[in-house]
């Protein structure tokens, strides 16, 4: 069952985010008292551990948070969702707006590996429905 290994938070944009036992979600804005909330298309980011897992198999000493996606996920390909999917996680609805994203400037895990996964693996999404986001809350596909 694909489910929520992390939530994560930081509060400036450009810094890691850290895992905090739990994320309140807001429509037209995100997370509270996350640096990327507010009404735009890319409220919260979301990469797989899978993704996690291919740069640690690089060398990197990286965990949830290290790429500064808010939801870590395990077991749902995330970059094969089309945009306008929507996500089911607890008692929020989430809808993919963007997969991928241009990285305009080589974060530190970029100059340590040559690679970085968010930029291709991770998605973003904006919330539909509002709610609390848990590790261990199940991911569900909605209609």
């Amino acid at each position: 069952m694909p489910e929520v290994i992390a939530v994560c938070i930081s509060e400036k944009k450009g810094e890691r985010k850290k895992p905090v036992a739990s994320v309140e979600l807001r429509v037209d804005h995100g997370i509270v008292r996350d640096a990327h909330a507010g009404d735009w298309h890319r409220q919260i980011s979301l990469l797989a551990q899978e993704s996690i897992n291919k740069m640690r198999a690089l060398g990197l000493d990286v965990t949830t948070g290290d790429f500064a996606e808010n939801i870590t996920t395990s077991g749902v390909e995330l970059v094969s969702l089309p945009i306008g999917s929507c996500l089911q996680i607890g008692e929020t609805l989430l809808e993919v707006t963007q997969i991928g994203k241009e990285c305009h400037t080589r974060c530190a895990i970029f100059h340590q590996a040559g690679d970085c996964v968010m930029p291709k693996e991770g998605i973003f999404a904006k919330v539909i429905r509002p709610g609390v986001i848990k590790p261990g809350d199940e991911i569900h596909m909605a209609e």
